[in-house]
């Protein structure tokens, strides 16, 4: 199952605009001397319905107060708070992907349309929208249900193709309400319970599950079962619910992921370490590495890992990428670095480590590559990357 277009709500899901509502709203509650939360972020109620509503169910405002207090809050809006946001990572590289996938995308916010369409103007990514759909200053009561027919309308979009993305529980009843598929933003400002609880299709923890859940590659996790837990791995098996509602398992082996380092001599040469791996019962080639510590950061491990096993430092560690070496079961990601400007002194190895390091030319290293003398995944990937990129004049 495809979709043929996504359709976003804006506050909590494409932009993180809690600053500037919530001292907005502060600003306008002040100056009519209603009740102040002593901690600012028990506002964020503010973020998602409209305003008239929420200061006439919040605060026991009337029609007409309810008026004054939206006046004031856009009062303060308008020119200051509007512009205490930020678009949450990933979002740009997500529109962008699903424009290459010729997936329309739209718009559907609660928000009044000049707001909406003057931050993705500030942020320069109006230009991903085919359909931007808010609420107008005189008429900020629409539902969201009203404001996504109206964003499917302009798609040309049937509700069995769409598929609403948003962060509160507003944005999964409008979706249900026109036959519409959902997904909930766990980067905004609702939660896992208020998705389940609203009915939402899909969790998405990461801006990128949203390109996943659109071509139908998405796998919801339902259950985990615990198999092994040890110092390097943990192996468990999940429950998962694919995009068309097909349930599957999947054992999966957790890992907190490694780096490995190209080193590079003066004298064109790669660092090789030579080692017996017990998995395959061989003795390899393969380039420095090592596994990251939960939280360690993967820069100063490269660098800690480098002069272990080769007793060497570097003037220039520049990252070159990281790999997925086995994605079929493993978490593991392995972090790339292309190390230059070497000084050599001891090796620190670990009581079980028994490798020697080998100064090997970089093209004699690249046909092992090719003769199958080296097998290593992050090995020949690190080589290959490096050579290439020497050649180009992107690394030296």
């Amino acid at each position: 199952m495809k979709f043929k277009s996504v359709i976003f709500d804006f506050d909590g899901t494409i932009c993180k605009t809690a600053e500037g509502i919530i001292k907005s709203a502060k600003y306008a509650l002040e100056s009519m001397n209603f009740p102040l939360p002593e901690d600012e972020s028990e506002l964020e109620f503010f973020i998602g319905p409209p305003l008239l509503v929420t200061f006439q169910e919040m605060y026991g405002a009337d029609a007409q107060t309810a008026l004054e207090l939206v006046k004031k809050y856009r009062e303060r809006y308008t020119n200051t708070g509007i512009f205490e946001s930020e678009i949450y990572d990933g979002i740009e590289n997500l529109l962008s992907a699903l424009k290459d996938d010729g997936i329309k995308i739209g718009i559907a916010s609660s928000k009044p349309q000049k707001y909406v369409e003057t931050l993705l103007e500030h942020f320069g990514i109006i230009k991903y929208f085919n359909s931007i759909c808010g609420v107008s200053f005189t008429a900020d009561c629409e539902s969201k249900a009203s404001i996504i027919t109206r964003c499917l309308g302009e798609l040309n979009s049937a509700p069995q193709d769409a598929l609403m993305v948003g962060d509160k529980k507003y944005d999964i009843e409008g979706a249900k309400a026109n036959n519409v598929k959902s997904a909930g933003a766990l980067w905004g400002y609702g939660s896992k319970f208020e998705f389940i609880e609203a009915g939402s299709d899909f969790v998405a923890e990461k801006a990128e599950d949203i390109e996943s859940i659109a071509l139908g590659y998405f796998e919801q996790t339902e259950e985990t079962n615990g198999i092994f837990s040890g110092r390097i791995i943990t192996v468990h098996e999940d429950t998962v619910t694919l995009v068309d509602g097909t349930t599957a398992k999947r054992e999966i082996v957790d890992h907190n992921g490694g780096v490995a380092i190209v080193g590079f001599t003066e004298e064109n040469e790669i660092l090789l370490v030579r080692q017996f791996r017990a998995p395959y019962r061989e003795t390899i080639y393969e380039i420095p590495a090592g596994k990251l510590e939960k939280g360690e950061d993967p820069y100063e491990a490269a660098i800690r890992e480098f002069k272990e096993e080769c007793g060497c430092t570097a003037e220039n560690f520049t990252p070159i990428g990281e790999l997925y070496p086995t994605p079929g079961y493993c978490s593991e990601i392995i972090r790339l670095y292309f190390a230059s400007g070497l000084k050599f002194s001891e090796q620190h190895l670990d009581y079980d480590e028994v490798l020697d390091v080998y100064k090997i030319p970089l093209e004699e290293a690249y046909m092992k590559c090719l003769n199958g003398k080296i097998k290593d995944a992050k090995t020949i990937i690190g080589i290959m990357k490096a050579r290439e990129m020497i050649k180009n004049g992107s690394l030296s």
